[in-house]
């Protein structure tokens, strides 16, 4: 615990080192090089910061190189102004680049449709610009959780083959989105395209080498799940690329926002597990059509409040309470990034505590990616100024959570309390005025045999005992992967090395033929 705690103040060092430097080295004279935002947030924001000296293992020099080059190219692309009204309305219409589903480690894909890229010089800013507009749109949706790269490869030739394009392409995750990029599967590779993607493959680098992958169709399957695989490709996913919308939003939306759905415990009655599979189906299929129940905001939450009082302990109890916290600014959100899962009957169960952190009351909503596994109470209601809900999402029936799954909170200050209804309000409110925060589902299973060991013996092993140790071995698994990244390192420079000692034998060995055959009577 202790060089646990001390890595961390290492870190927090590293970081202030690094803005420092670069407000003393980078800023003085050349400020106009980048966009204010952008040098903002790198002040304000700790995780940025981290995701550059990570990618550059912990060096500050090459951290800052990279900072540097990175906020250029948001100033010179105009990054924090892309939005749908700045990109050609036929590049999203293409359907050449998206994002969509995820791998098995709960990565979402972005998918690289290779047959639809056609070479052109005069559209290539433009492509770049799509590119950075979606990477941009999902770090701010998703902050920290990587992508998983998909170059789909079916029916293409060298003539969509891009080398400049796809150099750009590894750049962004080489340099302007660091620690995003999780993995790069090309799938279905022709055998004349091996020349190229030799070439590519030396511009990743070692940091990047070991996440590059070839698949055929039936080897994909080993990185992602079928679910979210085309037919072509040997999967069930019948998804089609239309636009508009973009279709980069798996949540489901309720058709009736004010129905709550009820969790499920073991020891209801079958009556109460039917209604509660009703309210779960009236919540979230928007498939079905089903009338909305209007309910009066004031009258809702006074109704919920009466009976909340009684309820509320009895509802939590057994629900895994988050530990961390997300600031919003409409309300602030526990926990923070994920719900843990697992699959103890202790485990089933976790907490999401909404705190209104204004002076107006604040409407909530939850949806899901996963409607039919999870139950969610309360799945819509309002939160009172400078008050808390506790909302308890619970596993339906004997249902397994996957780390695909993802929770959506959304938030919009009230106006006009005891007049608006909460279907209405929902459907009037302007999206600009929406809060959003994403929770992913995180899965216990790695952890269970520890955690079985430890309640055998006298230590105490209570619900934060077992947060915390997972908190300890996530930190253990993120620095296994940075030693692991630093050997990765060391044995690419040991190839170098060996490389150029070869190359050296070959030139002496050139050399001496040549003074031999020098020396040799005419």
């Amino acid at each position: 615990m202790a060089e646990l705690e001390q890595g961390e103040q290492d870190l927090e060092k590293k970081i202030e080192e690094t803005r420092q430097r670069f407000k003393n080295e980078f800023l003085q004279d050349s400020a106009d090089k980048y966009d204010s935002r952008d040098v903002e947030r790198l002040q304000t924001d700790d995780g940025l910061v981290e995701g550059y000296l990570t990618w550059r293992l912990y060096v500050v020099d090459d951290a800052l190189k990279m900072i540097d080059e990175s906020l250029q190219w948001r100033k010179e692309f105009g990054v924090n102004d892309l939005s749908e009204s700045t990109i050609p309305r036929w590049m999203f219409e293409t359907g050449a680049v998206y994002l969509h589903g995820y791998d098995k480690e709960g990565n979402k894909l972005f998918w690289f449709k290779v047959k639809l890229h056609v070479k052109d010089t005069k559209t290539i800013l433009d492509k770049k610009k799509y590119v950075a507009f979606w990477l941009e749109r999902y770090a701010k949706k998703e902050p920290g959780m990587p992508l998983t790269v998909v170059f789909d490869m079916a029916e293409s030739g060298l003539s969509n083959i891009d080398m400049e394009f796809v150099k750009y392409v590894i750049n962004c995750f080489k340099v302007y989105y660091p620690k995003f990029l999780s993995k790069m599967i090309i799938v279905d590779m022709p055998w004349i395209m091996n020349a190229a993607w030799r070439i590519v493959k030396s511009w990743l680098g070692p940091e990047a080498i070991s996440k590059l992958k070839f698949a055929s169709k039936s080897e994909v399957q080993m990185f992602i799940g079928p679910e979210y695989l085309p037919p072509h490709m040997g999967g069930t996913d019948l998804f089609k690329y239309s636009y508009p919308p973009l279709p980069d939003d798996d949540f489901q939306t309720p058709i009736c926002d004010n129905g709550p759905i009820v969790s499920e415990d073991e020891t209801e009655s079958k009556e109460g597990e039917m209604e509660g599979k009703d309210a779960l189906e009236s919540s979230f299929n928007s498939e079905v059509a089903v009338k909305p129940k209007k309910v009066n905001f004031l009258e809702d939450s006074l109704r919920a409040e009466d009976n909340d009082k009684g309820d509320t302990s009895a509802r939590t109890k057994g629900a895994r309470k988050p530990l961390t916290t997300f600031k919003g600014p409409l309300l602030d959100v526990s926990p923070a990034e994920e719900l843990s899962f697992g699959s103890g009957e202790t485990e089933k169960k976790c907490l999401i505590i909404l705190s209104n952190v204004t002076k107006n009351q604040v409407a909530f909503k939850v949806r899901t990616t996963a409607p039919e596994k999870y139950r969610v109470k309360p799945s819509s209601s309002c939160c009172e100024p400078g008050a808390s809900v506790d909302i308890v999402v619970s596993l339906h029936g004997g249902s397994q959570a996957s780390p695909q799954d993802r929770f959506l909170v959304m938030a919009a200050e009230m106006d006009n309390v005891g007049s608006q209804e909460l279907a209405q309000f929902w459907k009037e409110v302007p999206k600009t005025k929406i809060m959003e925060h994403r929770l992913r589902c995180h899965v216990l299973e790695s952890v269970k045999p520890t955690v079985s060991l430890l309640r055998d013996s006298p230590v105490d092993t209570g619900t934060n005992g077992q947060q915390e140790l997972n908190t300890v071995l996530m930190r253990m698994m993120a620095s296994n992967s940075r030693l692991e990244q630093k050997l990765s390192t060391c044995l690419w420079v040991q190839k170098v090395l060996i490389g150029l000692v070869l190359v050296l034998m070959v030139l002496n060995l050139l050399c001496l033929y040549l003074l031999g055959t020098a020396q040799r009577p005419s």
